[in-house]
């Protein structure tokens, strides 16, 4: 995209790093979120490797655009989120993006995210990937989990997993997340149909290779997602 089609930052907005034995990537990750012009919230999910050396020096080297916060212990994906959601809340954000540190995401394609909720247009924004571009197996289990979050969310979307996601911080402020695992990217989507959010799709190109496929939601994923759901419902 060339620099006179980028559309201005008007808000102050926070990028929510969920970060877990992210050695390999991180640094790069953040620097192109930094050379943006996005603030970043590394929330490192209870990291075994170096991460947390790593994301220490990028404090240092990025101050003040670089914040970081450990989980003691590896609480999961939706741990980290609601970590980062209460950290970008305390540091009076407007606006909050979720995105992966393991290099599966485009950073260019945050240029559609923040435009909607700073022109009013919406509440919330998820990125979508292409099912066509993807490898069969993972394209399968991203269409099981549709359905799988339509029947126990009441909502169908293009990417039910996807995870990149922009929010103002009102709308942060009215998501009721119980989920501390994978189980938090449908659950937002059974929050959007729940509190009647302003609702955009727009779309993202993913950067697949082996490392980025063998993480996300694969089968062993989706069966923790659906006793999570099970879990919740005999509960009401």
């Amino acid at each position: 995209m060339n620099k006179e089609d980028i559309p201005p930052i008007t808000s102050d907005i926070y990028i929510i790093l969920s970060s877990y034995n992210e050695e390999d990537t991180l640094e790069e990750v953040v620097d192109g979120l930094v050379e943006r012009g996005f603030k970043v919230l590394i929330i490192d999910d209870g990291s075994k490797d170096n991460t947390p050396a790593i994301a220490k020096n990028l404090v240092r080297k990025y101050n003040p655009m670089v914040f970081y916060y450990r989980h003691r212990i590896n609480v999961g994906l939706g741990g980290a989120i609601k970590t980062g959601i209460k950290a970008a809340l305390k540091r009076g954000a407007d606006i909050m993006i979720t995105f992966d540190a393991d290099g599966q995401h485009n950073p260019d394609d945050l240029y559609n995210m923040y435009p909607p909720l700073q022109e009013g247009k919406a509440d919330i924004v998820i990125a979508s990937r292409d099912f066509s571009d993807m490898p069969t197996g993972r394209r399968f289990g991203n269409t099981v989990m549709n359905y799988i979050t339509y029947i126990f969310q009441g909502k169908m979307v293009t990417d039910s997993q996807s995870g990149l996601r922009a929010f103002t911080s009102e709308t942060a402020r009215k998501l009721d997340l119980k989920s501390p695992q994978y189980g938090i990217s449908s659950e937002i989507i059974g929050e959007i149909k729940r509190k009647n959010l302003r609702f955009m799709e727009v779309p993202m190109t993913t950067i697949y290779d082996e490392r980025t496929i063998q993480k996300g939601t694969n089968t062993t994923v989706g069966i923790k997602i659906v006793l999570e759901f099970i879990n919740e419902t005999l509960k009401r």
